[in-house]
């Protein structure tokens, strides 16, 4: 075909076949952001939300959203992940959200953080909408990946 790593000779879709890499450390981070009202920021950091903590609830669901990568992208590799990190920091008009995604293995963890940071703050929208519907998600994006053929890559550089 024409170069497309996840199509074969006929065009068809396929999973990459890694068996042949060398185990390396790998690791992804990635972030996003969701913009909303100071009111709304503040009930979140206070834990005023009717339906709990926010970010212990988005913590956990972009951990188990990670491990769960290989069954939501298609032709994504089911990974045994060594290590993921969901972290936050508030903004002025919004909450960062960084995820991070680390193992030993023969193919990358950019999807697992995207998607650890995705539904991180997909969570974080369901368990503020309540009080705030026209919250805005933005700017999710990988910031880092290290080790693979490829090297590392840092955003900017």
């Amino acid at each position: 075909m024409n170069g497309l790593t996840h199509l074969d000779e006929t065009g068809a879709a396929r999973m990459v076949d890694v068996g042949a890499k060398p185990e390396t450390a790998r690791s992804a981070t990635a972030t996003g952001r969701i913009a909303m009202r100071p009111a709304t920021l503040a009930a979140i950091r206070d834990g005023d939300l009717p339906k709990g903590d926010v970010l212990a609830a988005a913590r956990i669901a972009g951990i188990m959203a990670a491990k769960k990568t290989g069954e939501l992208i298609p032709l994504c590799h089911p990974l045994a992940l060594e290590a993921v990190t969901v972290d936050f920091a508030f903004e002025d008009d919004g909450l960062r959200v960084t995820a991070r995604a680390a193992l030993t293995g023969r193919t990358g963890v950019e999807m697992e953080a995207l998607t650890a940071a995705s539904v991180a703050l997909l969570t974080i929208y369901d368990m503020a909408k309540a009080v705030q519907k026209d919250m805005t998600i933005e700017g999710v994006r990988l910031i880092e990946k290290t080790g693979g053929r490829s090297g590392d890559w840092r955003a900017g550089e």
